[in-house]
């Protein structure tokens, strides 16, 4: 069976985790996942975090394969902002098959660029196609997706009457393939629509629902998911803060330092903004999805300037784009 889809939105808990946790606990643990080149890594602790000022943008990829470096596409692709001047997190999804410039390859969906040159490629690809410098990334792959939900006590989202027969699809696949606490949780399928909560396994299995209507309403479904993770992660403990660091960043890559971590969760955890405004990429009414050849496959075709313009007020809160 091949690798099931990650959900990259539960990225931004990598941070929020680091808010909550206790700094000391975490400090020696981000340095194992911190990743730079030119300087050794940092060995100064600090007991507390600051507000980082203004807009802050961080790049998170989930990969569809077992590790974080490149050879795996990025089956999902955000951006984090913080905003400490108006006190904003927001979200926005890049969708997996934006048709775009890919330097040394030429155009192709956005989802190989990881697979042909990592992080370094991907971040190019941002800039001169969407004028956005992205310097801070997070790259995750996920093996540990439910049993964060599970450690939360699970998340809250809202089940459409179309979702519940593709939802029970899924949890057969998450739950007799990848769940690892079957010793303690049965496997229980979804029997009504609404709002509910979802455990571990039935969280991953809502976030692969695509095939009922498309990648769009996936999307949606992502930041759902990341919207309520956050808020489950302002309601716990430092208890659960602890266990869910310790699962989450074993199995995550950075170039964001272990002080700056710290200060930008402890900037995320001191806004408390528990509604995450969101954002897809590129928009509806400015895109195209259709087959272009048999060897590029069907991709996502998109007007420039009036989505540039739109994202970049998204992000900033005035136009940055360069026409």
């Amino acid at each position: 069976m091949s690798n099931f889809k990650k959900v990259v939105l539960v990225l931004v808990a990598a941070i929020f985790i680091i808010g909550g946790a206790g700094f000391g606990y975490v400090y020696s643990k981000l340095n194992s996942i911190y990743v730079k080149d030119d300087v050794a890594k940092s060995t100064d602790t600090k007991e507390e975090g600051k507000i980082v000022d203004g807009i802050t943008n961080i790049l998170l990829v989930g990969t569809d394969g077992k590790n974080v470096e490149r050879g795996n596409r990025s089956d999902s692709v955000m951006l984090a902002t913080i905003d400490s001047k108006t006190k904003q997190i927001k979200i926005s999804s890049i969708a997996r098959d934006t048709y775009v410039d890919i330097p040394g390859h030429g155009y192709e969906k956005m989802t190989h660029a990881y697979a042909y040159g990592g992080i370094d490629l991907l971040k190019e690809v941002f800039k001169i196609n969407f004028d956005i410098d992205v310097d801070k990334y997070i790259a995750v792959n996920f093996v540990s997706f439910m049993d964060i939900m599970d450690e939360l006590g699970g998340v809250v989202v809202d089940v459409t009457p179309n979702d519940v027969k593709e939802v029970n699809k899924y949890i057969d696949a998450c739950y007799d393939y990848y769940y690892d606490r079957k010793d303690k949780v049965k496997k229980e399928y979804i029997t009504k629509s609404g709002v509910q909560r979802l455990n571990g396994y039935q969280a991953l299995a809502f976030s692969r629902i695509r095939y009922n209507d498309d990648a769009f309403h996936r999307d949606n479904r992502h930041r759902d998911v990341a919207e309520s993770v956050y808020n489950e992660f302002l309601k716990a403990g430092p208890k659960e803060y602890k266990r869910c660091a310790d699962i989450l960043l074993e199995n995550t890559k950075t170039n964001i330092s272990p002080t700056e971590m710290m200060d930008l969760g402890f900037t995320a955890f001191k806004i408390g903004d528990t509604n995450i405004e969101q954002f897809q990429f590129p928009m509806e009414k400015y895109r195209k999805g259709h087959i272009i050849s048999k060897q590029k496959g069907w991709v996502l075709e998109w007007d420039k300037e009036p989505n540039l313009s739109a994202w970049h007020e998204f992000i900033f809160g005035y136009n940055n784009f360069k026409k």
